[in-house]
């Protein structure tokens, strides 16, 4: 028998798996629960299970993977099966960000819901195999991109701060005064720097058009260049500059 954790924020959800799963035969859900905190307690107090059932979103503060990574700190590898029908962004990065490697599995919910589908996900994860979704895997795979091409994560905080207020269209002398400058001076050279990043002063163009172009790219949240004849461009999934069709 599979001593598994089940965590699910929907109780009649969580009330049908529980039933399902131990009808296979191979399965009894020692512990049931819809919060990625009462997850980490559970494993935390008591001896832990197998493996863990566990939806992406939760009841409670933190989401199912949030849980993982905290129980396997506990547990290393501690084999989990991830399913969600949510699509939020903050999920796969999280994910990626997880550094789970081993011992899992992260797949739709509208795929896998079945308990004859999840079980041989749960055994092969307890095997130390690794299973995703290819549903999952294209959306993790578009998060990573859009990551990699965040204008504000090329900058540092403070940048990041003046660059949000250049994109109200707040002038360098109502950034200081709103951050506590005294010398608006102090403004033109963090915008300098922004410039530096984003590749925007490697023209002949004045600060107005330099300003005006960040502010796109801070609107657009997309890393454009601009060619000589002011064409924007921006790198497309396969890594090549392509024009950017606003």
């Amino acid at each position: 028998m599979i001593a598994l954790l089940l965590v699910e924020d929907n109780q009649r959800l969580r009330t049908a798996l529980k039933v399902g799963l131990e009808a296979t035969g191979t399965v009894q859900v020692v512990h049931a629960c819809g919060s990625g905190e009462e997850a980490l307690a559970f494993c935390t107090q008591n001896d832990p299970p197998q493996a863990i059932l566990m939806d992406v979103q939760l009841a409670g503060k933190i989401n199912g993977i949030q849980a993982a990574v905290e129980v396997r700190r506990e547990y290393p590898r501690l084999p989990v099966v991830f399913y969600s029908i949510q699509d939020d962004d903050a999920y796969y990065r999280d994910f990626r960000r997880s550094g789970i490697l081993s011992h899992y599995a992260y797949v739709r919910k509208s795929n896998y819901l079945l308990p004859e589908m999840i079980l041989p996900l749960v055994k092969d994860a307890m095997a130390g195999r690794s299973f995703i979704d290819p549903d999952v895997e294209a959306r993790v795979q578009e998060v990573r991109q859009k990551d990699e091409q965040d204008p504000l994560a090329l900058l540092e905080p403070n940048e990041q701060v003046v660059a949000r207020l250049l994109a109200q269209g707040l002038t360098n002398e109502q950034i200081a005064a709103r951050l506590g400058f005294r010398d608006k001076r102090t403004i033109s050279r963090t915008n300098g720097q922004i410039y530096t990043v984003w590749g925007l002063n490697r023209s002949t163009t004045d600060e107005k058009v330099a300003r005006s172009r960040a502010i796109i790219i801070l609107q657009t949240g997309l890393l454009l260049q601009w060619d000589q004849d002011g064409l924007p461009y921006l790198i497309d999934e396969r890594g090549a500059w392509v024009p950017w069709e606003g």
